[in-house]
């Protein structure tokens, strides 16, 4: 399969923010969430202050669009209030049917190319932290990078640029507030742009908990999730280091995140 990555067109915007639809519908968990708001995200970023269009980029394969990325600038803030211009990208999207052929692999290569050759330090994202070390994130506390209120984990991860890009730069991650400005009330609102779409049920964690054994299943309530999908928000190894959690524990729940079309572990 041969696969074409250009700039984004005005001419392309319905079909990518459809596109960030569908990949993105079944996804979310927040609290009290109804539907999935990536689509408005990405038209949002197009109009925002922060958006860098020579990173807008799409992927072409079979005379269509079957992938997107989209990048913004963001912050680092250290102690003494010295900022540093980083980068981000998301959403970050593969059509269902295209997954797990390198697209999203390639989209990130080919935009990492052209920011290191714009000037850029590094790509900062909250991501699948089992998936893009494989790209080469590693994870934000290597280089002394918190998020805006100090806390850090495995799906907060860095990608320097070039060598020694964030040698001597530490600090707090801040985004655009345009990632904060999304409400459902907006989403729903702009979603009545494209065709219905039968409203997804995210899972309960139960579904996931019924299937563990008592003390893993102890182990994953003090995480105090409420919906399966936000399993999605801790790595592999953030979940191993549980008390009682083991391998076949690990193979339980990747089992029940497959069965339920949630990506986890490595």
């Amino acid at each position: 399969m041969n696969i074409h990555i250009r700039q984004e067109r005005p001419d392309d915007y319905y079909t990518v923010e459809e596109l960030t639809r569908d990949v993105f519908w079944s996804t979310f968990w927040g609290k009290g969430q109804q539907i999935c708001d990536e689509h408005l995200l990405v038209h949002r970023l197009r109009k925002s202050s922060v958006f860098v269009p020579e990173l807008d980029l799409v992927a072409e394969a079979d005379g269509k669009i079957v992938g997107h990325i989209i990048y913004s600038v963001s912050k680092i803030i250290d102690d003494g209030g010295k900022s540093y211009d980083m980068l981000t990208f998301g959403p970050l999207s593969v059509a269902p049917a295209y997954q797990n052929m390198g697209i999203g692999k390639a989209l990130m290569r080919h935009s990492f190319d052209i920011a290191a050759k714009m000037g850029h330090r590094a790509v900062i994202i909250f991501g699948h932290s089992d998936y893009y070390p494989r790209v080469g994130f590693r994870r934000a506390a290597e280089f002394g990078i918190t998020t805006s209120d100090g806390k850090t984990f495995d799906p907060f991860m860095a990608y320097p640029l070039y060598d020694g890009a964030l040698d001597g730069i530490h600090g707090q991650y801040h985004l655009d507030p345009v990632y904060e400005s999304l409400t459902q009330e907006d989403a729903l609102e702009f979603d009545k742009r494209f065709p219905a779409k039968a409203r997804h049920v995210p899972a309960c964690i139960d579904v996931l908990l019924n299937r563990l054994e008592p003390a893993v299943k102890g182990a994953i309530q003090t995480l105090g999730f409420h919906l399966l999908a936000e399993m999605q928000t801790k790595s592999e190894g953030e979940i191993s280091i549980l008390k009682g959690v083991d391998a076949n524990a690990i193979n339980a729940i990747r089992m029940v995140m497959r069965e339920n079309c949630l990506r986890w572990g490595r």
